[in-house]
């Protein structure tokens, strides 16, 4: 399983910029998965449900089923936050999981880069970015400068960087 990041600072674009490709990827024949980090505490579950109340009452995991997807919820009690890799584990294999956030792990990833944001490119740092994608000119980069808006072309970099076979159309 190939593992290919999208990092950038906090709101540059790492979201838009995974499901605007991410069906271009599939429609080309991909199997992808994602993940995503966050700093943010988020909660899933509904306080209530019957999940959240195994939660509450000290389950180390809750698996909801139902005839349309199931979640396994792993509450981390005091533990440490697990590292990249032993969350790709997890992963049932699949040809390509793309991973936004993660920005310090060393795996492969493009970096989001708005200039209007005032935060300093992550590429300069981090030898493992392959290419920035950006909604401005960037000179002097020793990595490929993709244009922001153009999904298709950060499509095919990605399947390329990869070593996915794939062939993309000219359309969304």
């Amino acid at each position: 399983m190939k593992v290919f990041g999208i990092a950038g600072w906090s709101g540059s674009g790492k979201t838009t910029l995974m499901v605007a490709v991410l069906p271009l990827l599939v429609r080309a024949g991909v199997r992808v998965s994602t993940m995503k980090h966050t700093h943010e505490r988020v909660d899933l579950d509904q306080p209530g449900k019957d999940s959240y109340r195994h939660r509450a009452a000290g389950a180390c995991e809750v698996m909801l089923a139902s005839a349309s997807r199931w979640t396994l919820m792993h509450e981390l009690r005091g533990e440490d936050e697990p590292a990249l890799d032993a969350l790709v584990e997890r992963m049932t294999p699949v040809d390509l999981l793309l991973v936004e956030g993660f920005k310090a792990y060393p795996h492969p990833k493009l970096e989001v880069h708005r200039p209007a944001l005032g935060r300093p490119l992550l590429c300069a740092q981090d030898p493992s970015i392959v290419a920035v994608a950006s909604d401005s000119v960037l000179e002097g980069l020793t990595v490929p400068v993709l244009p922001l808006d153009d999904a298709v072309a950060i499509a095919r970099f990605i399947a390329a960087h990869c070593g996915l076979a794939v062939g993309f159309g000219t359309g969304p």
